[in-house]
């Protein structure tokens, strides 16, 4: 498990796994940790580093989707929203828009990247 993803499960609380699990997720999402677009780890893969069922991490994912903290992209897998992640919309699609157009041009992401924190002032 990356360390982004600093899940753990207290079996002693009365608050149930996959509850535990849900909230962690938007905590470090809300926290900056989960970035807008992060890639969750797949519910087998979670389940497997927790030690639990894979409903349980599947009923996680579900919760937050439905919260619209998530989102399921088919077999691109589970993102992080931009809701969760305290980003506005404009923003990402921001983003998304300059990665596309340096992707278009050639641009190597490095290179994207470095003169995005020349913009900012980095």
């Amino acid at each position: 498990m990356s360390a982004a993803m600093d899940i753990r499960i207290d079996h002693g609380s009365p608050t149930p796994p996959y509850e535990q699990v849900r909230l962690r997720i938007a905590e470090l999402a809300a926290a900056g940790l989960l970035p807008a677009g992060t890639k969750l780890p797949p519910v087998r893969v979670l389940a497997a580093d927790l030690g639990l069922a894979v409903n349980t991490v599947a009923r996680a994912y579900k919760e937050l989707e439905a919260a619209g903290l998530v989102e399921t992209r088919g077999r691109l897998g589970t993102v992080v929203t931009s809701r969760a992640a305290g980003t506005s919309s404009q923003a990402q699609r921001a983003a998304a828009a300059y990665a596309e157009q340096t992707r278009a041009l050639g641009v190597a992401p490095e290179t994207a990247l470095a003169l995005v924190r020349a913009a900012l002032g980095l």
